[in-house]
């Protein structure tokens, strides 16, 4: 399942310095991390829109275009997913209340 996320990763770093007028994500990259930012924040509120229906096909594609959207973020700073895997990987064995008490202190 990650390999998926990883080709994505790898995709979005060629496009990263291709022209602006031929690569959406070149574009997002050209514009900055407030635009690229903006974009996380329209998806996640459609994502939130398509939670609420009963169409489940329209639940993954808006999912889909969040997860994008936050590859580009995260490839902006320098980060992909495996460095959001590896987070999730250190939470195994951790209750929830656990984790959030770790972050807080």
């Amino acid at each position: 399942m990650s390999d998926t996320l990883e080709k994505l990763a790898e995709v979005i770093e060629a496009r990263k310095t291709a022209a602006a007028d031929e690569s959406y994500v070149a574009g997002l990259f050209e514009k900055g991390m407030n635009t690229i930012l903006k974009k996380i924040g329209e998806e996640a509120a459609e994502t939130i829109v398509a939670a609420k229906e009963d169409d489940d096909t329209q639940l993954v594609y808006e999912t889909a275009d969040l997860w994008f959207h936050t590859l580009v973020m995260l490839s902006a700073r320098g980060l992909g997913p495996e460095d959001v895997l590896a987070e999730l990987e250190r939470r195994f064995g951790l209750s929830g209340l656990a984790e959030k008490a770790a972050r807080d202190s």
